[in-house]
């Protein structure tokens, strides 16, 4: 029998080599190459997906709204811009157990009394689908339900049935008989995503794909799969907490970096309607290296309690950590802090920490970072209903955040009563109930903070 031939499939870009090698040749990952069975070649089994060839004048074309249809779970509807899309092919991701099919199916149990909608589950049975319902407490009658892995089976249940919805969970268990290796294959997630996708352009039905993550939290599968799609959403959150976060990192219909929190209870998740109770702590009295900072997740302002302490080192080399902020960034932050408020933390251990599992990617959180830091350094606590955002500069500056006024009507809607902010994000009006600081120099805060204190 003859040896089926091989090739190397970089799992990032799709790209193949006959031979393995450290670098893919095309993208230049490192260590993205994975041996994979060499498909026959076909012709004609992609068409265009966009629609036809045409020519046309760009200021010709009117854009039309796109139609949504609302899920009925608000924050899941906030995440996806509004609602599912009419052609739109979305994909999920989070570990394993985090509630992404568990979402999923609560989505469509409420769209199933409005809309058509289909589930298909390439991973558990019908029975399983069955009992989660159950548990859940759902009301199923309209919900359709078709186990299934074959490619062209699914494709002939969605041309004959025509849902307007239907969930994949989940695309790595798909495979197709045009290609024969294995479901799960970098081939195979790319054959059948690009098919699935296109019937969904055709014939205006929303797709939902569930995707599996690798141990560092990406997609699996080739990277490919993210650039076909309309949105993309990653599951995030504690295991071990009921806290879950949704973030949507692709949005072709809706902005990106919008976030939806939800809590897992024994009937399924809940959207949380102010999440800013979640990442705040209630001291009973005020305690040192503490500080609240207004960040933005999207269009939403989220006011999270950054924590800090500092702590005498006992090894030639202080530690420096950081959880659910950037760990380069704090080594930067205390070396401004040295250099331009005479601030030095060289012997000290310094370890920084987001409340609730977040994770905060923007510059802003700077200026409430700092402060933490100072006042548990001075074990000083700093005033109990104090906010603060703002980017620091090498220089020493502080530098504005985008959306300040959104910031501190957020604040003052909860309550705080002052904020060391940028002078550039300072309000032209006075905000009723909080008292608002303008800062232009690191130094300025620090002597700010000890005024306060």
């Amino acid at each position: 029998m003859a040896k089926q031939k091989t090739v190397y499939t970089c799992t990032e870009c799709g790209g193949g080599s006959p031979k393995w090698q450290g670098q893919c040749p095309h993208c230049s990952a490192w260590n993205t190459l994975v041996e994979t069975l060499a498909e026959a070649a076909a012709t004609n089994r992609f068409s265009a997906v966009a629609g036809s060839g045409r020519l046309q004048r760009l200021a010709e074309i009117s854009p039309r709204e796109e139609s949504r249809v609302a899920t009925g779970i608000e924050e899941f509807d906030r995440v996806l811009g509004g609602g599912l899309v009419a052609g739109g092919v979305v994909l999920i991701g989070g570990d394993p157990g985090i509630g992404k099919s568990t979402l999923l199916l609560q989505a469509l149990a409420q769209l199933a009394g409005r809309q058509s909608a289909l589930y298909v589950s390439g991973e558990e049975s019908g029975e399983q689908v069955a009992l989660r319902a159950r548990r859940l407490q759902l009301e199923v009658g309209g919900l359709q339900l078709l186990t299934e892995i074959h490619l062209e089976k699914i494709l002939a249940a969605l041309a004959e049935h025509k849902p307007r919805i239907a969930v994949i969970d989940s695309i790595q268990t798909l495979y197709s008989d045009a290609l024969q290796s294995a479901p799960g294959s970098v081939a195979q997630v790319r054959e059948c995503a690009a098919q699935l996708t296109r019937y969904a352009k055709q014939a205006g039905t929303c797709i939902v794909f569930v995707g599996h993550v690798t141990k560092e939290g990406a997609l699996a599968g080739p990277r490919v799969l993210e650039h076909i799609v309309d949105t993309v959403l990653y599951f995030e959150g504690d295991p071990n907490s009921s806290f879950r976060l949704v973030r949507a990192v692709k949005n072709r219909f809706g902005a990106v970096n919008e976030l939806g929190v939800f809590a897992m209870t024994d009937k399924g998740l809940r959207g949380v309607s102010n999440p800013s109770a979640l990442f705040l702590s209630h001291h009973e009295q005020q305690v040192a290296g503490s500080c609240v900072l207004v960040t933005q997740e999207g269009t939403r302002p989220l006011l999270v309690e950054i924590q800090a302490l500092v702590d005498e080192a006992h090894s030639p080399s202080p530690r420096r950590l950081s959880v659910g902020l950037e760990q380069n960034r704090l080594a930067m932050l205390l070396a401004v802090l040295h250099r331009h408020a005479g601030i030095a933390c060289f012997d000290q251990d310094v370890f920084v920490n987001a409340v609730g599992g977040v994770r905060i990617n923007e510059p802003a959180a700077d200026l409430a970072v700092l402060l933490a830091i100072v006042s548990s350094l001075r074990n000083r606590p700093l005033p109990q209903k104090l906010i603060a955002f703002g980017e620091v500069g090498l220089a020493g500056e502080i530098r504005p955040a985008p959306r300040g006024q959104e910031r501190l009507k957020e604040a003052a809607k909860l309550g705080f009563t002052h904020a060391l902010i940028p002078k550039a994000n300072a309000p032209k009006q006075p905000i009723r109930g909080i008292e608002v600081i303008a800062l232009e120099r690191v130094e300025q805060a620090v002597d700010k903070m000890r005024e306060l204190q």
